[in-house]
C-alpha cells in the first residue's frame, strides 16, 4: 500500500472515529436502552447532548479561533489540559443536572464516567499524553458489550484499526495508544458495575 494512501486512511478512520461522534452515538444508544419510550430515548438524548457535546464542540472551537488550542483534537500535550479542563467542567454541570432530573441511573453512570476519565486523563497528561481516539473506541467497546452482551464483542475489531491510525499518523506513539484504550476500559468497567449498582440501590 502506497505510503500517501495509508496516510488517507489513517486519517479518514480518525476523523470518523473521533471521541465527539463517537460520544455522540453513545449517548444516543444508551437513552434508548435506559428509558421505555422513544420520546424518553430522545429527552434525554437531547439533555446529555446539550449539557456534553454541544458545549464542549463550542468551546473548543472558540479556543481554536483564538488561538489557545491548534486544533479540537491537539496533539499539544500542554493544549491538552485546557481540552480535559473544559471536558470535565462539562461533565460536573452534566451530572448535578441529571441527578436533580432524576435521569436513568445508566444515563448518570455514563455522566460520572466522562467526568472521571476527564479527570484521571488531565491529571495523567502533566506529565505524558495518551490517545483520546483509542480511548473512546475502547471505552465505545465495554459499553456496547454492556448494552448489548458479547455479542456486541464483534466491535474491538475498530480497536487495532485506531492503534494503527493513531501511530501511522505519529499522532501518538504505540504505548500510548495502548495505555488510552486500557484505561478508558477500566474507567468504564468500574463506574458500571461498581458505581451504577450502588447508585442504582439509593
Amino acid at each position: 500500500m502506497r505510503l500517501e494512501t495509508k496516510k488517507r486512511i489513517a486519517s479518514l478512520t480518525s476523523n470518523i472515529l473521533n471521541p465527539l461522534f463517537l460520544g455522540l452515538v453513545l449517548i444516543v444508544l444508551f437513552s434508548f436502552a435506559a428509558t421505555s419510550s422513544t420520546l424518553e430515548a430522545l429527552k434525554w438524548s437531547l439533555i446529555l447532548i446539550a449539557l456534553s457535546i454541544v458545549p464542549v464542540y463550542l468551546i473548543l472551537v472558540y479556543m481554536v479561533k483564538k488561538g489557545k488550542i491548534d486544533n479540537i483534537f491537539t496533539v499539544v500535550r500542554e493544549q491538552r489540559t485546557r481540552i480535559y479542563m473544559v471536558a470535565g467542567i462539562c461533565a460536573v454541570v452534566a451530572c448535578l443536572i441529571l441527578i436533580l432530573l432524576e435521569a436513568p441511573p445508566e444515563l448518570v453512570a455514563t455522566a460520572i464516567a466522562g467526568l472521571s476519565s476527564a479527570v484521571i486523563y488531565m491529571c495523567v497528561n502533566l506529565w505524558w499524553k495518551i490517545s483520546l481516539h483509542t480511548a473512546f473506541v475502547s471505552a465505545s467497546v465495554v459499553l456496547l458489550v454492556i448494552l448489548y452482551g458479547w455479542v456486541a464483542m464483534v466491535s474491538i475489531v475498530l480497536l487495532p484499526l485506531m492503534f494503527w491510525s493513531r501511530v501511522e499518523l505519529k499522532r501518538h506513539s504505540p504505548a500510548q495508544v495502548v495505555a488510552g484504550a486500557i484505561l478508558a476500559a477500566l474507567i468504564v468497567s468500574v463506574v458500571f458495575y461498581v458505581f451504577l449498582p450502588w447508585y442504582s440501590s439509593m
